[in-house]
């Protein structure tokens, strides 16, 4: 979360408003971890008005010091107030009529005199942190509007940042990339590097439709949950967040996050029917699942006697009148008014219960009927346009296909008709295909429904593959870091050569510990460098862990610059590894930063390679998470190392198990250790 700071400079009637930053206005905003300040970043680039306009419309928030008279405080504040309806923070020193440099001049001004504001002492201005701090967390979680432009216009519409947040082609550049290889880690990386810059939320944009797309759900839940906490009412992250909270059977959250995409009032028709289609599918999905636990002979009763039966049709109707041209939801709205309409005829007395009397019950299934014709018409002319605009562009859908069975086998009277239609799009097709189809069948199987085109039509499907079975995230990622074999000359020793065997036997020890301790898959990670990480691997294979290499580098520069260093042996068990992966997963071409990163201060390419590391850790979705370190306990080894990475680790959840250095047992110096 980005704040641009709002106030003058130096000291004014006698305010120290640098010391009011210092003292107050920046240890408030770092408790709440947000990042953010003054022009003053601005002053070398040669464009400062262009950038504190930027900065005051994309800005989460903006505090702004109203103390004294400011010709530019309030001038930016106006531009504030003009531009966003929320989140304009304001304070002012307590009245100092005393101090021999005030004027009358510096009383608030008239157009703001009924604003809320919050005085501090400016001789002590730290007393005021912690209410400072408690205002702005109510500020952030607040919907209210506090620009009096917006109060006063309650039609007037904010501007839309993400137009005005240009994200570095480079850094889209990588997000692609990673996306196109599945690299989760990598995208967990890269989202956690652009929360630093200020275009923060168009990037983590860019993430959380990579991670979406790649089905890596937990991580686009929370990157889509992180946007949704600076706009709740945004519509793309509530549409994301709709679908992943459905994909996690929690739907009445996502019936929430979808309705504020309904009732948005800037979301286009077609994101609006898209969502509400999702919230049709949230209600047929407790309609199934009043019935489906019930025995053969009672499950057309319970789904008859659902109200969620009728809910969900409506639902699928109403998203398919805000967009024609989807006939998805049109056609689900069919299906589920057909199953109404075949259970009441199959079961008239559950359906006349409803009703006070036969008439009544008649009049309404006549309605009802009347509604399926009108319906059956709109969807049949919207599946045709589907298919006229394929044929235009010379393309082909097997989806629109299978919808085109789908609509005859709802439709069409001639079982063998519809069998054919369904053995026309399926035809050879992947198997998921024909699991997906034959979903929407198996209800009107199982509710005994449309019987004859339904044995017609599952007569034409390949037998029912057993369903794969779905990636179960391991018990336990274990990620090891460590040192490598010391320099020749190091002064203090580390980790001398000739420990490789008592290193390799506590290795050993600590991750037997770690199998005893753990119900299920281990899966281990760890870079390949000589000394700790390569003896990390060589106990993995011979406790027959999965194990994982990850390079910061590609393999030859990796080898270069931080195996070959230890000698022969090394290098021969790492070309060992590298002939057992084939293809390694690896951070960067070289030992430097992106370009789009570059500008960042105290981030070297080795801090960066922990980071990627322990991410890579974390898609792995585990239950738990282990460090493993072998350390020598010195925490001022510099950025990049293995304190660095226990520091990350542990704020990242992880378990820490450390080898110190110092506790192995001394070895013959004489003695290379492991052969």
């Amino acid at each position: 979360m980005k704040a641009f700071i709002v106030r003058p400079f130096g000291t004014k009637a006698g305010i120290n408003f640098d010391d009011v930053q210092k003292d107050l206005i920046a240890p408030a905003l770092a408790s709440l971890d947000i990042q953010g300040g003054t022009t003053a970043p601005f002053l070398q680039a040669g464009n400062i008005r262009a950038d504190m306009f930027q900065q005051l419309l994309v800005a989460d928030l903006v505090v702004a010091d109203i103390s004294i008279h400011n010709d530019n405080v309030f001038y930016e504040l106006g531009i504030r107030h003009a531009l966003q309806p929320k989140r304009t923070f304001l304070l002012r020193a307590k009245s100092l009529k005393e101090a021999k440099d005030r004027t009358p001049e510096d009383d608030i001004p008239f157009d703001l005199k009924t604003d809320r504001y919050l005085e501090y002492d400016s001789t002590r201005p730290a007393d005021l942190l912690e209410t400072l701090t408690d205002a702005l967390r109510q500020t952030l979680a607040s919907d209210n509007r506090d620009s009096p432009v917006f109060q006063m216009l309650p039609e007037l519409a904010e501007q839309d940042r993400s137009r005005f947040l240009p994200v570095p082609q480079t850094f889209r550049d990588d997000v692609e990339l990673a996306f196109k290889a599945g690299r989760r880690g990598l995208l967990g990386l890269l989202g956690m590097e652009a929360k630093g810059f200020f275009w923060a939320s168009e990037g983590l944009r860019l993430i959380g439709r990579a991670q979406f797309n790649l089905k890596a759900f937990k991580e686009a839940k929370i990157t889509w949950e992180e946007l949704h906490k600076l706009n709740p009412l945004e519509p793309e992250a509530n549409q994301r967040l709709g679908t992943v909270y459905q994909r996690f059977g929690d739907l009445d959250a996502s019936d929430q996050a979808l309705q504020k995409v309904v009732s948005s009032k800037t979301a286009p028709r077609a994101d609006r029917a898209e969502a509400l289609g999702l919230i049709a599918r949230n209600v047929k999905d407790r309609w199934r699942a009043t019935w489906r636990a019930q025995p053969p002979e009672k499950a057309p009763t319970a789904a008859l006697a659902s109200s969620d039966l009728l809910k969900s049709y409506e639902k699928y109707r109403q998203a398919f009148q805000e967009n024609l041209g989807s006939f998805y939801p049109g056609l689900n709205a069919l299906s589920m008014l057909t199953i109404h309409l075949e259970l009441a005829r199959k079961l008239p007395q559950v359906w006349e219960s409803r009703f006070d009397n036969e008439a009544q019950a008649k009049i309404e299934l006549e309605t009802l009927e009347a509604q399926r014709k009108n319906l059956e018409g709109a969807v049949g002319i919207s599946l045709e346009a589907a298919k006229y605009d394929l044929k235009e562009a010379g393309k082909e859908d097997r989806w629109v296909d299978i919808s085109a069975a789908d609509y005859l086998f709802l439709t069409n009277k001639r079982p063998q008709k519809v069998a054919f239609a369904y053995q026309s799009a399926l035809e050879g097709a992947p198997s998921f295909y024909f699991d997906s189809a034959r979903a929407q069948l198996e209800i009107f199987q199982s509710l005994g429904l449309l019987t004859e085109n339904t044995e017609a039509s599952l007569a034409e499907f390949k037998p029912k593959t057993e369903p794969t079975a779905a990636f179960a995230p391991p018990a336990r990622v274990i990620l090891f870091t460590g040192h490598m074999i010391d320099e020749p000359g190091r002064k203090t020793p580390r980790f001398p050569d000739s420990a490789r065997a008592q290193v390799r036997d506590a290795i050993h020890k600590q991750m037997e510990r770690e199998l005893g301790r753990t119900e299920g898959l281990v899966v281990a990670l760890a870079s390949g460098a000589n000394g700790g990480d390569l003896l990390f691997h060589d106990v993995c294979e011979e406790l027959k862990i999965e194990h994982r290499l990850l390079l910061p580098l590609t393999p030859d520069t990796f080898r270069n610059e931080s195996v070959s260093p230890g000698g022969v042996f090394w290098e021969d068990q790492f070309d060992k590894l590298l002939k057992k992966y084939g293809t390694v997963p690896h951070l960067a071409d070289k030992a430097e930063l992106p370009l789009w990163l570059s500008a960042r201060k105290d981030y070297t390419p080795w801090q960066r390679a922990n980071l990627w590391l322990i991410h890579e850790a974390l898609a792995w979705d585990a239950q738990n998470f282990t460090l493993l370190s072998l350390w020598d306990g010195v925490k001022t080894e510099g950025i990049g190392g293995t304190a660095h990475m226990r520091t990350v680790a542990q704020q990242c959840g992880a378990a820490l198990v450390t080898i110190y250095t110092a506790d192995l047992p001394k070895a013959d110096a004489a003695s290379p250790g492991v052969s």
